[in-house]
């Protein structure tokens, strides 16, 4: 079986690897794309409820979390949320804002995936599924060795991902190819994940219980709805706090944002005096909820509650503190925290600087969104920054 050689291989055929290979194909590079699953573009399909998050209105470098915070902007300016729009737009694929700048399709994610697909087509990509990388070296150009032939280019691109949803075939491949070749790889974790509160089991009472909420770890704060489960707490507040929450600290759940809980209290007690507390918290909080942070004073009058206590009740539910032991971890996460490092890498154009030629891009590099299209808008800056120039 002979070598087939080609400008540019790019391994994985995710968001962020079929941009890349359809940028590079329109630019009259000969591409190959390769990937171990039967079919392209698997977790796209999944994302969004099916419906695919595919970019904000809102992203900034602020957005996502790195070593170096800067990394993003350069890649984020090259590609913007509007860029990706006018694409889909030309697709015709009808699309909505769902909630804070969040994009989805009015129909399926299949539509992204037969529009990346359809590009990579055009550029002539060379798409070769099923294919399972075994080797990859340099002997001259990039050599990749697959359980299915070999394949030689001048470009090597490494569009793997990270480590989440291993039932999809997530492995940390790109981590192992970056490493072989020099590039240091920052500490990864599971991030945008459920947090589980092990023998916590008053929280067993509360699962299924979902609330707005501003949720807080260190100086990181989201707005928005926070969910009990049977093993912890979830809910995009959650998701959002997780990538940020280390192992050991504490967090803060305001359970009734925008409101000073001590002076509402007060005047629920002038009004409405002769009330029960838990009543009265139910007014504004789900039942379960407000007679968990009632606590003992759940069924007493509000007339007979003093000042110290109600500030008690109010610090609870303006800053109900907990300390999670941990996460639901990488079977459950929808991203990869950490990853290449971006010293490694230009953020221009996403390429090593030690290697010549070696491109990482999308999760497997040291950049991670926030929930709600950040994600995906990274995979199409960065494979659009790396496509431009392999």
């Amino acid at each position: 079986m002979g070598i087939e050689t080609f400008d540019v291989a790019v391994i994985g055929a995710g968001a962020a690897g079929m941009f890349c290979a359809a940028t590079a194909g329109a630019r009259g590079r000969r591409v190959v794309l390769l990937d171990h699953a039967p079919a392209p573009g698997a977790k796209i399909l999944i994302s969004g409820g099916g419906r695919c998050n595919f970019t904000n209105l809102q992203v900034t470098a602020a957005n996502f979390l790195s070593e170096n915070p800067h990394f993003a902007k350069s890649a984020l300016a090259q590609y913007t949320p509007r860029d990706f729009i006018t694409l889909v737009q030309a697709h015709g694929i009808a699309f909505h804002e769902k909630r804070l700048g969040q994009l989805f399709c009015d129909g399926s994610a299949r539509q992204i995936v037969d529009m990346l697909a359809g590009m990579c087509a055009a550029g002539g990509v060379a798409i070769r599924c099923g294919h399972k990388v075994l080797d990859v070296a340099r002997p001259d150009k990039f050599l990749v060795r697959t359980d299915k032939g070999d394949f030689a280019a001048e470009n090597l691109v490494l569009a793997t991902g990270g480590l989440s949803i291993p039932k999809m075939g997530a492995t940390g491949f790109a981590y192992d190819v970056a490493r072989q070749f020099g590039l240091a790889v920052t500490p990864v974790r599971a991030g945008l994940v459920p947090l589980i509160f092990t023998g916590a089991e008053w929280m067993q009472e509360l699962a299924g219980v979902s609330f707005d909420s501003v949720a807080s770890a260190g100086k990181a704060a989201f707005a928005e709805q926070a969910l009990f489960t049977h093993r912890g707490m979830s809910g995009p507040a959650i998701l959002q706090i997780s990538s940020y929450w280390r192992e050991g600290e504490a967090i803060a759940v305001n359970t009734l944002p925008g409101v000073a809980a001590y002076e509402w209290l007060l005047e629920k007690r002038a009004a409405r005096p002769k009330a029960g507390l838990k009543t009265v918290l139910a007014e504004a909080l789900p039942a379960r909820l407000a007679a968990f942070l009632a606590a003992t004073a759940a069924d007493r009058p509000m007339v007979e509650l003093g000042n110290k206590a109600l500030r008690e009740v109010a610090a609870r539910i303006n800053r109900f503190s907990i300390t999670p032991t941990g996460t639901e971890g990488f079977v459950k996460a929808e991203v990869t925290v950490g990853g290449v490092a971006t010293g490694e890498l230009s953020s221009r154009t996403m390429e090593s600087r030690k290697v010549p030629g070696l491109f990482v891009i999308g999760e497997a590099v040291d950049v991670t969104g926030w929930l709600g299209g950040y994600n995906f808008q990274w995979a199409w800056s960065s494979g659009h920054a790396a496509g431009s120039v392999v």
